[in-house]
């Protein structure tokens, strides 16, 4: 059994969605990279939506992703499990990050999507069950897992449902637009990963 510890969180101040998984897998935890599993079509399906293609460099990708006003992170901050499967991840061991604080400093977040049913899981069970009202006022929803494991749903039917959660057919005002562009110098209290191996 091997302890991962996760890495911080991608966003700017104004981020308006937050997408979380699990824990890193293996191959993410090596490269310092988020979704960095070659199979995994997280950073495909953020082509289509905001332009971060696996093609583009990594750094690139993750300004994309705030330009869009999503933000990137994981519900765990560190946990034990063997392997990559989000099975294999020992709740016991789960130490989870700190959402409220988290919250506070990017109040415009309004949606939180996670990839898959295990990190919405452990959210329920390690994070909801203090009521908060920072929590209370979020929509939440659970996108299909992007991991090569979830292969029971086809790349086109994930893509569809990330596409209408995240959505080019909702308005600017609640959810991102390729087309709305945020300052690089406005951050909030959570360092960026830009720059950063992670």
């Amino acid at each position: 059994m091997v302890k991962s510890i996760a890495f911080g969180p991608v966003a700017l101040a104004d981020a308006r969605v937050l997408i979380l998984g699990s824990l890193p897998g293996k191959v993410s935890l090596e490269r310092r990279e988020y979704y960095a599993q070659p199979r995994n079509s997280f950073w495909r399906i953020m082509g289509e939506i905001a332009g971060a293609s696996p093609d583009l460099p990594y750094l690139d990708r993750l300004r994309l992703l705030k330009e869009n006003r999503i933000a990137l992170w994981d519900v765990c901050a560190a946990g034990c499990r063997a392997g990559s499967l989000d099975s294999s991840i020992q709740l016991p061991t789960v130490k989870t990050n700190d959402f409220i604080g988290f919250l506070r400093a990017h109040p415009h977040i309004g949606l939180i999507c996670f990839n898959g049913t295990k990190a919405k899981e452990i959210f329920d069970l390690k994070v909801r069950r203090k009521p908060h009202t920072l929590l209370e006022r979020i929509r939440y929803e659970v996108l299909p897992s992007t991991s090569p494991a979830h292969a029971a749903m086809n790349y086109e039917k994930k893509l569809a449902r990330w596409r209408m959660v995240l959505g080019e057919n909702r308005t600017s005002e609640e959810l991102p637009s390729k087309a709305l562009p945020v300052p690089h110098e406005k951050v909030g209290i959570y360092p960026s990963l830009e720059g950063s191996p992670s």
